[in-house]
């Protein structure tokens, strides 16, 4: 089959989560011999990358990249997010749908790309979007409010010009209900951003796949002994945003100078985050690590800690860690990061820094729980986030939409992540 995946970031011009994933997905599509192509805004990079390095990425064969890019730079997704249209890019996307005929076209984040217009297009192909961001309910994409806090109330004006977003005034006109409808499936991440866009208006069937890893991803390491040093650490890693709460940990290793906290990645927060730790010896900041180191990272911590502090849609981090058998600490208030976290039963949750000390040390002086920890997690890793079981039911639900597309819409039913109690509970306590 063909496959074309849309989405505003990927490959060299990303940052991270939601390209990591259409990356798997498409090199998983390549391995099992199917065709896919990848059109990305390769102008939406340049416009808000700030400081951020390009990575370095080479496709795989059966992995066809189409960066678009057009004469007018920043005007073209700027038109796009105060349009809610591919306006500049319209005519090269359905130039490249027309000729590479997609059995399957898969929306990601399409925010300036082609926002909700886009879904309009690939109209004789399976239509999927993944929910990778809050984008949908949520014009800052992330219900981080006024870059203080989880979004409590809805303030979306002051909220959007604080961002120094511009506006977009198609919220308010039916244009995502109309343009969701044109979908087979509207696919999340975790019951919890599933749970979080109830409020989201259309007819579209709704259902999770967890994200996965690679088979390959670990490299092995996690049956390494694990390299012990003379200081035990924790590790964190994440965009260097003010969002994903780094700063909430790092006053917190006062507490533990013969402990070392190692934190992967970079960000237009970074600056303020060495000044936090400058006077902390036991705080490193290592850089953006490529996948080698980190699996090694991950590998050696005693835990990787997630601080998020707003409402994450499934956190890679925690899958990364459980890759390597190591046990994860998360902040409840990280939305799906206490679904993925805590509730599969491979690390331990937490609602303040008196809770967090508490789980570190737990973690610290009882190994057999820590173990009892990591290998729950490694069996999530390897059954419930596997490669084979996601693609399984992402090939069951090509062939749901192409089955039932003179049907009816009705909702597929989620996917078994973690059993009914867990779905029981973020219904009950979701947002």
């Amino acid at each position: 089959m063909k496959f074309c995946m849309l989405t505003t970031f990927f490959g060299p011009h990303s940052f991270g989560g939601d390209a990591a994933y259409v990356d798997r997905l498409s090199r998983a599509l390549a391995r099992r011999g199917h065709e896919v192509h990848v059109i990305y805004c390769a102008d939406a990079f340049e416009a808000v990358r700030g400081d951020h390095p390009e990575r370095s990425y080479e496709p795989v064969d059966g992995v066809t990249l189409h960066p678009l890019r057009s004469r007018w730079g920043i005007l073209s997704p700027l038109s796009t997010q105060i349009s809610g249209q591919p306006t500049l890019k319209k005519s090269s996307i359905r130039e490249i749908l027309a000729r590479v005929r997609p059995d399957v076209v898969h929306f990601h984040n399409i925010s300036l790309i082609g926002g909700p217009g886009l879904l309009r297009m690939g109209q004789d192909s399976v239509r999927f979007m993944t929910a990778h961001e809050h984008w949908l309910h949520c014009a800052n994409h992330l219900l981080w409010k006024n870059d203080e806090k989880s979004c409590d109330s809805r303030t979306c004006l002051s909220c959007v010009l604080r961002a120094h977003r511009p506006p977009q005034f198609w919220r308010h006109t039916g244009l995502v209900k109309r343009s969701l409808d044109c979908l087979d499936q509207l696919i999340f991440p975790s019951h919890d951003a599933m749970n979080r866009h109830r409020s989201v208006e259309s007819s579209v069937p709704r259902t999770v796949l967890p994200y996965f890893l690679p088979n390959e991803w670990s490299g092995g390491v996690e049956h390494a002994p694990r390299a012990i040093g003379d200081r035990p650490y924790l590790a964190a890693a994440g965009r260097l945003v003010r969002m994903k709460g780094f700063q909430k940990l790092i006053p917190l290793m006062a507490r533990f100078p013969r402990i070392d906290l190692k934190i992967a990645g970079t960000g237009p927060f970074e600056p303020e985050l060495k000044r936090l730790a400058e006077n902390l010896r036991n705080v490193e900041f290592v850089g953006l690590c490529d996948r080698q180191r980190l699996t090694r990272l991950f590998h050696g911590a005693e835990a990787v800690v997630v601080p998020s502090l707003f409402p994450e849609t499934f956190g890679y981090v925690v899958a990364e860690a459980f890759a390597v058998k190591t046990p994860v600490i998360v902040h409840r208030g990280g939305g799906a990061i206490a679904e993925t976290g805590e509730l599969s039963g491979g690390g331990i949750g937490y609602d303040d820094s008196d809770q967090l000390e508490a789980a570190i040390l737990t973690l610290l002086h009882d190994p057999k729980l820590r173990d009892r920890l990591a290998e729950r997690g490694y069996s999530v890793h390897r059954n419930e986030w596997s490669e084979s079981s996601h693609m399984d039911r992402y090939f069951a639900m090509i062939e749901e939409a192409k089955a039932g597309r003179d049907k009816p819409h009705a909702q597929l039913q989620p996917h078994p992540h973690f059993g009914d109690r867990m779905v029981r509970d973020f219904d009950r306590n979701s947002v």
